[in-house]
């Protein structure tokens, strides 16, 4: 047999498989097609998308006839903006967290005793680095958080809510509602508070800040130290601020020139810019050298280069937009937690921890609301991604010997774009009183 037939016969007995694609919001298609309805009758609060985006100048006709121009000076723009020292423009954060896992190291044999060799990513967030992590071989643990009160340690800053309830509203009623929660809910791997030691097994960490959905928020400090116990590992610390523009005394972007940092921003949410796909990363310059020779040239069109530019340099409107979304956000809080629910938010979003939120998205939709649930099919979706059991290591919960489960099914709320939205959410959550009474987490 010749090597090219036996290579045919591989092929044919390991077909290509498709991989499930991981759900998110803002695809209203769905709630059409299950609830039916006119698309303009529809409100989409899927996604933590800023209803009021940055309003695009008018482009030079040339940026659509000309290749994309690389040295246009785009990057030095945005690290301006973000404060670090080197900026690469990308094409959302999405190709990044697909190419990471292959550019990190596997293991570290620091620890005689304990191999590095997992990566620590969050029960509950963005639904892309699990998978990509998971497929380029690394053994995936998930963490869930606490703040420090509530494993009856000394209070502690490092994590913040600037919205909504405090911090810690599903850890701290996790013990005492277990027995409704646990079939549905996969508990964690291990638990991250500020100033905890992660476990020895991790090597590296992925931290969404603010948390996409949960709206957890690590001050500055809390990132630098797990940075400082992973770099002595040989590992890396990566730190997703898609949201953070609203936030910007928690980035860590000032820092992202330290090795075994990564920082991933966004022009999606706050500028609003999501059909643009573009974004940055932050990190060492090697690092930056080695993801811009596996993305190629040219990953934003020269359109979106001219708008992205245009919106960093738009300072005025930047400050105008923070003191709206704080505004907006803190109404979202305040609606949610008159209607009934312990909302925490960002700017952007608010997440609404609650027993029924399946129903309470069924109920939404009937009002033509759409609204993004996390519940337990989630939970099982992201569970087939993990690669290994859970560590039996006696330090997996970092030398506490009770699990704290993951967390409750939940909905996450955008903000609505129009007095009309504001109006009819609130109305249409009027109507579920029955089921928010019912399910409700008690605080």
């Amino acid at each position: 047999m010749s090597m090219d037939d036996e290579a045919t016969d591989k092929r044919a007995a390991s077909p290509l498989r498709a991989r499930s694609p991981v759900p998110h919001g803002g695809d209203l298609r769905i709630a059409i097609e299950r609830f039916g309805g006119p698309a303009e009758r529809w409100i989409d609060l899927s996604t933590g998308i800023n209803p009021h985006g940055y309003p695009v100048p008018a482009l030079d006709s040339q940026a659509w006839l000309r290749l994309p121009d690389d040295h246009d000076g785009l990057a030095e723009l945005a690290a301006s903006y973000y404060g670090a020292q080197r900026a690469l423009p990308v094409a959302g954060s999405q190709p990044v967290i697909r190419l990471l896992p292959d550019l990190l190291p596997r293991c570290s044999d620091t620890h005689a005793a304990h191999r590095s060799d997992a990566v620590g990513i969050a029960t509950l967030t963005y639904g892309e680095y699990a998978p990509a992590f998971a497929r380029a071989g690394h053994r995936v643990l998930r963490y869930g958080v606490a703040d420090r009160e509530s494993l009856g340690l000394d209070a502690s800053p490092g994590l913040s809510s600037p919205l909504g309830t405090s911090t810690s509203t599903s850890q701290r009623h996790s013990h005492s509602h277990s027995h409704s929660h646990s079939q549905n809910i996969k508990p964690a791997d291990f638990i991250v508070y500020p100033g905890s030691a992660l476990p020895p097994e991790i090597l590296h960490l992925v931290v969404v800040n603010p948390n996409n959905p949960t709206a957890e928020q690590f001050d500055a400090d809390t990132l630098l130290d797990w940075h400082a116990q992973l770099t002595a590992r040989g590992g890396c610390l990566i730190v997703d601020e898609a949201f953070a523009d609203v936030a910007p005394h928690a980035s860590v972007a000032a820092h992202s020139a330290l090795a075994g940092l990564v920082v991933l921003r966004s022009i999606g949410k706050f500028f609003g810019l999501a059909g643009a796909r573009a974004g940055f990363t932050l990190a060492e310059p090697a690092l930056l050298d080695a993801l811009a020779a596996e993305l190629g040239p040219w990953t934003l069109t020269g359109p979106t280069r001219a708008a992205v530019r245009a919106a960093l340099q738009d300072q005025a409107w930047q400050r105008t937009t923070r003191t709206h979304l704080h505004e907006a956000g803190e109404r979202l809080a305040a609606l949610l937690t008159r209607r009934g629910l312990a909302p925490r938010g960002t700017p952007l979003f608010a997440w609404a921890p609650h027993c029924a939120a399946a129903a309470l998205q069924k109920r939404l939709a009937g009002a033509a609301i759409w609204v993004r649930l996390f519940d337990d099919s989630a939970a099982g979706k992201r569970a087939a991604f993990d690669s290994e059991p859970m560590s039996n290591s006696a330090n997996r919960l970092n030398d506490r010997d009770s699990t704290l489960p993951a967390y409750p099914s939940g909905l996450r709320f955008g903000l609505p774009g129009s007095k009309s939205a504001w109006d009819r959410l609130d109305a249409a959550l009027a109507d579920c009183a029955d089921l928010i009474d019912a399910g409700a987490i008690k605080r």
